[in-house]
């Protein structure tokens, strides 16, 4: 077996309370028992970067052997360099954009650390948390994202994915501080962040109608129009920026299935850009869409911001609801 790295841990990190190992958790219905804080970790991939911002904000980024979660842009322009100096594992993501089971067990982990459910499916060539769990290595779920790809989930994970907010974020970085004994550090990260978030100023009149769109990743699922977020964390950054969402509420199939008449309908004040790829220009996809949609009063304002990673569960939630703030603002 590889020789366990030897996570980085300042000072900070180790100040407040100290977990109690063993340390036996409920995560998605399934009770996981921890003898001490994990030392050999591996991050499917999901599409996502929560766990690994999330990590890195908690200063135990060090234990992660094999990285598989990587966005290439950043609302922190620190983050990008970051995550590219975490260890890869060599890992190659199959047909499905996720870990082959062979790639995982090579690791020899004492954890494994998906952003969903789903993540765990064998259907798409993962390892599953049961063949993990006869293998002696623990698995984790991102909490909020309990239900997604769950065959059978909860009621109360069904209803934990629906009300996906900025405090589901918080509560990420709290079991991670728990497990990996850095409360102290998660506690300071989650208030450093409410601070942030109480020195915006509040909006003045009504809620501005604001539209998420993410033009490559859109290209990347074959779509014609943008990705559109709604929903969850993205209606709950929306909301408290001061606007309300164009398309808030609707399911992620409702979503995917948007057409040009469907945006040409909406009535968008703020356009808040997504940016997906390293390459992505906000400026450049900002005037086709106002060209396409001149209807839409953001299009005769030219009112709009961009967003990356910080619009998604992860520690960075602050930053999206400051930038949309500001335009929600200019937009009055």
């Amino acid at each position: 077996m590889p020789e366990a790295p030897v996570a980085s841990a300042d000072e900070s990190v180790a100040v407040g309370p100290r977990t109690t190992f063993p340390l036996t958790i409920d995560n998605c219905g399934r009770e996981v028992t921890f003898s001490q804080a994990p030392r050999r970790v591996v991050l499917l991939n999901g599409a996502s970067v929560a766990e690994v911002e999330s990590m890195i904000a908690l200063g135990v980024e060090g234990t992660i052997v094999a990285n598989s979660q990587s966005y290439g842009v950043s609302d922190d322009p620190s983050m990008v360099e970051r995550i590219k100096a975490i260890p890869t594992g060599g890992l190659k993501l199959n047909k499905n954009f996720e870990v082959p089971r062979e790639q995982v067990i090579a690791q020899s982990p004492d954890l494994v650390i998906s952003t969903w459910a789903g993540g765990f499916d064998d259907k798409i060539g993962s390892i599953t948390r049961d063949e993990l769990g006869k293998a002696g290595i623990n698995s984790f779920v991102s909490p909020s994202n309990c239900a997604n790809g769950a065959t059978s989930p909860r009621p109360q994970d069904t209803a934990a994915y629906a009300k996906r907010s900025v405090e589901s974020s918080y509560d990420l970085l709290n079991q991670l501080g728990v497990i990996f004994d850095v409360q102290g550090k998660a506690a300071q990260v989650v208030q450093d962040s409410r601070t942030a978030l109480a020195a915006i100023p509040s909006p003045t009149g009504a809620p501005k109608r604001v539209l998420a769109a993410y033009p490559s990743m859109g290209s990347a699922m074959g779509l014609k129009v943008p990705a559109v977020f709604g929903g969850g964390i993205f209606d709950d950054i929306i909301i408290r920026a001061g606007g309300v969402n164009a398309f808030g509420g609707l399911t992620d199939q409702q979503l995917t299935a948007l057409n040009v008449e469907a945006l040409a309908a909406a009535n968008v004040e703020v356009l808040v850009i997504g940016l997906y790829q390293p390459d992505d220009d906000a400026k450049k996809f900002a005037e086709q869409l106002f060209a396409q949609y001149p209807q839409w009063p953001a299009s005769k304002t030219k009112t709009y911001t961009s967003v990356s990673d910080s619009f998604y569960l992860g520690p960075l939630n602050a930053v999206a609801v400051k930038k949309i703030s500001d335009a929600v603002r200019a937009a009055n």
